[in-house]
């Protein structure tokens, strides 16, 4: 897992995953966010979408992982993250998180990363950016 003198601006890494029916049963069961519009089609036919969406927070939370586990990685403290959700995801669509340090703030020893989560066409489905604390070791 690499450090802060480690990491240079223009680093980045990604997750991708399918999104799964139990994915977002299990998101609404530990939530308790058990909005129709993710987990009940009959009512989400006659929604926005006209089928059931993945939670925004869901789709948003793989942000965590490639920060968690791939950069900076193991050892990191999330600080801070901001989230804007510009399209639905699906059952069954393919997403990817990706995450792009943008800035180091050297007095903290803290990175900034440009945040996205894409679909398999390459739409953009969540923008942010967040702040973190990279390992010290």
């Amino acid at each position: 897992m690499p450090t802060y003198d480690e990491i240079s601006i223009g680093d980045s890494a990604s997750f991708t995953k399918t999104m799964s029916e139990t994915d977002i049963y299990l998101f609404a069961g530990i939530t308790g966010d058990l909005n129709p519009a993710h987990v009940d089609a009959v009512s989400a036919a006659d929604g926005m979408f006209k089928q059931r969406i993945a939670h925004g927070m869901l789709s948003g939370s793989f942000i965590s992982t490639v920060l968690a586990m791939k950069l900076p990685g193991p050892g990191t403290i999330y600080l801070g993250q901001e989230l804007s959700f510009r399209g639905p995801v699906f059952i069954g669509d393919t997403i990817t998180a990706r995450v792009e340090c943008t800035e180091k703030l050297e007095q903290r020893k803290w990175l900034k990363f440009k945040t996205t989560v894409t679909n398999q066409d390459g739409k953009l489905v969540v923008d942010g950016s967040a702040t973190v604390i990279p390992p010290s070791a």
